[in-house]
Protein backbone atom coordinates (compact mmCIF):
# COMPACT_ATOMS: atom_id res chain seq x y z
CA UNK A 1 0.00 0.00 0.00
CA UNK A 2 1.41 3.59 -1.18
CA UNK A 3 2.29 5.98 1.44
CA UNK A 4 3.21 9.46 1.41
CA UNK A 5 4.30 11.63 3.78
CA UNK A 6 4.61 15.25 4.06
CA UNK A 7 6.22 17.96 6.48
CA UNK A 8 6.16 21.81 7.57
CA UNK A 9 5.85 23.39 10.57
CA UNK A 10 2.23 22.52 11.74
CA UNK A 11 -0.13 19.69 11.18
CA UNK A 12 -2.24 22.25 9.25
CA UNK A 13 0.37 23.24 6.86
CA UNK A 14 1.94 19.89 6.38
CA UNK A 15 -2.22 18.61 5.45
CA UNK A 16 -2.45 21.34 3.23
CA UNK A 17 0.97 20.47 1.47
CA UNK A 18 -0.40 17.02 1.04
CA UNK A 19 -3.50 18.00 -0.41
CA UNK A 20 -2.35 20.42 -3.34
CA UNK A 21 0.92 17.99 -4.11
CA UNK A 22 -1.80 15.02 -4.54
CA UNK A 23 -4.64 16.70 -5.68
CA UNK A 24 -6.63 15.05 -3.88
CA UNK A 25 -10.12 16.07 -1.21
CA UNK A 26 -9.21 15.93 2.38
CA UNK A 27 -12.63 13.08 2.17
CA UNK A 28 -10.41 10.94 0.04
CA UNK A 29 -7.04 10.25 2.58
CA UNK A 30 -6.28 9.03 5.25
CA UNK A 31 -3.76 11.10 6.89
CA UNK A 32 -2.21 10.96 10.76
CA UNK A 33 0.58 12.78 12.60
CA UNK A 34 3.61 10.50 12.57
CA UNK A 35 5.99 13.11 14.18
CA UNK A 36 5.69 16.09 16.14
CA UNK A 37 8.20 18.81 17.94
CA UNK A 38 6.99 21.98 18.78
CA UNK A 39 10.50 23.37 20.34
CA UNK A 40 10.97 27.18 20.21
CA UNK A 41 13.17 26.85 16.85
CA UNK A 42 11.87 23.76 15.69
CA UNK A 43 8.48 23.41 15.10
CA UNK A 44 7.91 20.24 12.60
CA UNK A 45 4.89 18.18 12.22
CA UNK A 46 5.26 14.97 9.59
CA UNK A 47 2.03 13.23 8.65
CA UNK A 48 1.82 10.07 6.77
CA UNK A 49 -0.57 9.86 3.87
CA UNK A 50 -2.78 7.30 2.34
CA UNK A 51 -5.54 7.42 -0.59
CA UNK A 52 -8.73 5.62 -0.34
CA UNK A 53 -8.33 4.60 -3.35
CA UNK A 54 -4.88 2.36 -2.90
CA UNK A 55 -6.80 0.89 -0.04
CA UNK A 56 -9.35 -0.34 -2.05
CA UNK A 57 -6.76 -1.80 -4.36
CA UNK A 58 -5.09 -3.24 -1.45
CA UNK A 59 -8.42 -4.97 -0.27
CA UNK A 60 -8.39 -6.53 -4.23
CA UNK A 61 -5.26 -7.79 -3.64
CA UNK A 62 -5.43 -9.53 -0.64
CA UNK A 63 -8.94 -11.11 -1.84
CA UNK A 64 -6.65 -12.44 -5.26
CA UNK A 65 -4.02 -13.70 -3.10
CA UNK A 66 -5.99 -15.41 -0.78
CA UNK A 67 -8.50 -17.16 -3.23
CA UNK A 68 -5.94 -18.36 -5.50
CA UNK A 69 -4.57 -20.26 -2.54
CA UNK A 70 -7.80 -21.53 -1.85
CA UNK A 71 -8.11 -22.60 -5.32
CA UNK A 72 -10.78 -20.62 -6.26
CA UNK A 73 -11.62 -18.39 -9.44
CA UNK A 74 -12.99 -14.97 -8.11
CA UNK A 75 -14.57 -12.14 -10.09
CA UNK A 76 -15.17 -8.88 -7.98
CA UNK A 77 -17.95 -6.29 -8.47
CA UNK A 78 -17.31 -3.13 -6.59
CA UNK A 79 -20.26 -0.46 -6.11
CA UNK A 80 -19.37 2.62 -3.73
CA UNK A 81 -21.37 4.60 -2.09
CA UNK A 82 -20.81 7.48 -0.04
CA UNK A 83 -20.07 6.24 3.38
CA UNK A 84 -19.23 2.43 2.67
CA UNK A 85 -17.89 0.58 -0.58
CA UNK A 86 -19.13 -3.02 -1.08
CA UNK A 87 -17.33 -5.37 -2.94
CA UNK A 88 -19.23 -8.63 -4.38
CA UNK A 89 -17.27 -11.38 -5.31
CA UNK A 90 -18.33 -14.05 -7.70
CA UNK A 91 -16.43 -17.79 -7.60
CA UNK A 92 -16.96 -20.97 -9.21
CA UNK A 93 -17.60 -22.24 -5.85
CA UNK A 94 -19.97 -20.33 -3.75
CA UNK A 95 -20.18 -22.75 -0.75
CA UNK A 96 -16.36 -22.60 -0.22
CA UNK A 97 -16.17 -19.39 -0.02
CA UNK A 98 -19.05 -18.78 2.15
CA UNK A 99 -18.85 -21.64 4.42
CA UNK A 100 -20.98 -22.78 7.26
CA UNK A 101 -22.65 -20.03 8.64
CA UNK A 102 -20.64 -17.68 6.65
CA UNK A 103 -17.99 -18.88 9.03
CA UNK A 104 -15.45 -18.42 5.81
CA UNK A 105 -16.40 -15.24 4.91
CA UNK A 106 -16.63 -13.50 8.04
CA UNK A 107 -12.78 -14.82 8.69
CA UNK A 108 -11.89 -13.46 5.08
CA UNK A 109 -13.28 -9.65 5.90
CA UNK A 110 -12.21 -9.96 10.31
CA UNK A 111 -8.40 -10.41 7.84
CA UNK A 112 -8.86 -7.45 5.41
CA UNK A 113 -10.39 -5.02 8.32
CA UNK A 114 -7.05 -6.28 10.64
CA UNK A 115 -4.54 -5.61 7.85
CA UNK A 116 -5.95 -2.70 6.97
CA UNK A 117 -6.33 -1.46 10.32
CA UNK A 118 -2.48 -2.40 10.86
CA UNK A 119 -1.30 -0.36 7.60
CA UNK A 120 -3.06 2.87 8.12
CA UNK A 121 -4.08 2.46 12.03
CA UNK A 122 -7.92 3.62 10.93
CA UNK A 123 -10.84 1.87 9.62
CA UNK A 124 -11.96 0.87 5.83
CA UNK A 125 -15.55 1.05 5.43
CA UNK A 126 -16.45 -1.80 3.32
CA UNK A 127 -18.44 -4.54 3.26
CA UNK A 128 -17.64 -7.96 1.61
CA UNK A 129 -20.64 -10.30 0.25
CA UNK A 130 -20.44 -13.35 -2.34
CA UNK A 131 -23.39 -13.70 -5.15
CA UNK A 132 -25.46 -11.00 -2.93
CA UNK A 133 -25.21 -13.37 0.23
CA UNK A 134 -25.18 -10.70 2.62
CA UNK A 135 -28.11 -8.86 0.52
CA UNK A 136 -30.43 -11.73 1.17
CA UNK A 137 -29.74 -12.45 4.62
CA UNK A 138 -29.85 -8.83 5.86
CA UNK A 139 -33.43 -8.93 3.80
CA UNK A 140 -34.36 -11.92 5.44
CA UNK A 141 -33.00 -10.55 8.91
CA UNK A 142 -34.81 -6.75 8.57
CA UNK A 143 -37.76 -8.66 8.32
CA UNK A 144 -37.68 -11.13 11.18
CA UNK A 145 -36.75 -8.20 13.45
CA UNK A 146 -39.46 -5.75 12.49
CA UNK A 147 -42.09 -8.99 12.35
CA UNK A 148 -41.13 -9.59 16.35
CA UNK A 149 -40.88 -5.56 17.29
CA UNK A 150 -44.35 -5.49 16.42
CA UNK A 151 -45.20 -8.00 18.64
CA UNK A 152 -43.00 -5.95 20.71
CA UNK A 153 -44.72 -2.72 20.72
CA UNK A 154 -48.79 -4.64 20.67
CA UNK A 155 -47.63 -6.77 23.64
CA UNK A 156 -45.15 -4.52 25.66
CA UNK A 157 -43.12 -7.19 26.70
CA UNK A 158 -39.26 -6.88 25.44
CA UNK A 159 -37.87 -9.99 23.23
CA UNK A 160 -34.62 -11.33 22.76
CA UNK A 161 -33.16 -12.72 19.65
CA UNK A 162 -30.84 -15.19 18.90
CA UNK A 163 -26.91 -14.63 19.50
CA UNK A 164 -26.00 -12.48 16.12
CA UNK A 165 -22.28 -10.97 15.16
CA UNK A 166 -21.78 -7.64 14.79
CA UNK A 167 -22.64 -7.33 11.74
CA UNK A 168 -26.14 -9.24 12.20
CA UNK A 169 -27.10 -6.77 14.90
CA UNK A 170 -26.16 -3.68 13.07
CA UNK A 171 -28.99 -5.05 10.54
CA UNK A 172 -31.28 -4.91 13.35
CA UNK A 173 -30.49 -1.75 15.18
CA UNK A 174 -30.63 0.14 11.88
CA UNK A 175 -34.38 -1.27 10.55
CA UNK A 176 -35.62 -0.50 14.11
CA UNK A 177 -33.66 2.76 14.56
CA UNK A 178 -37.18 4.46 13.82
CA UNK A 179 -39.82 1.53 14.45
CA UNK A 180 -42.74 3.41 16.74
CA UNK A 181 -42.85 2.16 20.12
CA UNK A 182 -39.56 0.03 20.50
CA UNK A 183 -36.13 0.69 20.71
CA UNK A 184 -33.36 -2.29 20.51
CA UNK A 185 -29.87 -2.40 22.90
CA UNK A 186 -26.68 -5.58 22.03
CA UNK A 187 -26.60 -7.71 25.88
CA UNK A 188 -24.16 -10.15 26.42
CA UNK A 189 -21.05 -11.02 25.89
CA UNK A 190 -19.39 -12.26 22.44
CA UNK A 191 -19.72 -14.73 20.95
CA UNK A 192 -23.18 -14.66 22.38
CA UNK A 193 -24.24 -11.14 22.00
CA UNK A 194 -27.58 -10.66 20.93
CA UNK A 195 -30.60 -7.86 20.35
CA UNK A 196 -33.05 -7.33 22.86
CA UNK A 197 -36.12 -5.24 21.31
CA UNK A 198 -37.93 -3.59 24.03
CA UNK A 199 -40.72 -1.52 24.22
CA UNK A 200 -40.16 2.05 24.75
CA UNK A 201 -40.86 3.17 27.97
CA UNK A 202 -43.22 6.16 27.86
CA UNK A 203 -45.12 3.99 25.51
CA UNK A 204 -45.39 1.62 28.35
CA UNK A 205 -46.22 3.84 31.00
CA UNK A 206 -49.59 5.43 28.77
CA UNK A 207 -50.98 2.01 28.18
CA UNK A 208 -51.43 1.26 31.92
CA UNK A 209 -52.67 4.72 32.34
CA UNK A 210 -55.06 3.83 29.99
CA UNK A 211 -56.04 0.69 31.59
CA UNK A 212 -56.25 1.93 35.00
CA UNK A 213 -58.66 4.76 33.97
CA UNK A 214 -60.95 2.00 32.07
Amino acid sequence: MKKYEFQAKTFDEAKDLALASLMEQQENLYIKEIESSNKLFSKKSVIQVVKKEDVLEHIKEMIKTITKFMGLTVNMEIKKREDSVTISLYSDNNAILIGKDAKTLNALTTIIKQSIHNEIDDYYNFVLDVSEYKEKQQFFIEKAAKKIAKEVARTKVEAKLDPMNSYERRIVHNALTNFRGVYTESEGVEPNRYVVIKPKQEEVEENNKEITEE
